[in-house]
């Protein structure tokens, strides 16, 4: 079983998956550190999948390519989406066709952000694509701020579907 202790500077990752067949990187930082200046997300890929995101569905048949430790307690369907295993068990994201048709998915990371964050925790490094991952999960905070202006302290089932986007694209939605 590989930990995070597992991955390291100068590591070549070979990726063997459904949706992508030898696809290959180096990891040129430890993980969880060395993110760039702008970046810094209130959780890691293992907490979100603990909490549950994307009804469980993502990132079922590659587990191979990071840590098992991620994936010890981590809410996971790989039989289909149940939205039931998302912490706000509420939908609350589009399919895959949807970022594919508004040119969301970029670089080589076929299955979009999430997947672009899971690889550069790792430590990948692509300053190009990074750029433009960075800058859509700072775009993506505006939504906290909706939850701060119209729910009350404390109340974590105002905006449920809000909340649940926010797990996914890494910030904490627990205010």
């Amino acid at each position: 079983m590989r930990t995070e202790k597992d991955f390291f500077p100068g590591l070549v990752i070979t990726v063997h998956d459904k949706m992508q067949q030898n696809y290959r990187y180096k990891l040129t930082c430890r993980p969880g550190r060395d993110f760039a200046a702008d970046f810094a997300p209130e959780l890691t890929p293992a907490q979100m999948l603990m909490r549950g995101v994307f009804e469980g569905h993502y990132l079922t048949d590659c587990q191979n390519e990071f840590p098992a430790d991620w994936f010890i307690r981590a809410r996971l369907s790989p039989n289909g989406p149940d939205i039931t295993l998302n912490q706000f068990q509420v939908k609350s994201r589009l399919p895959l066709s949807v970022w594919r048709e508004k040119g969301w998915i970029i670089g080589p990371d076929v299955r979009g952000w999430f997947q672009w964050y899971c690889r550069y925790y790792l430590g990948r490094r692509l300053p190009e694509i990074d750029s433009v991952q960075i800058k859509r999960w700072r775009a993506f905070k505006r939504h906290a701020a909706q939850v701060h202006k119209h729910c009350p302290p404390g109340c974590t089932q105002c905006r449920p579907r809000q909340r649940q986007a926010l797990l996914q694209w890494a910030y904490n939605p627990d205010f």
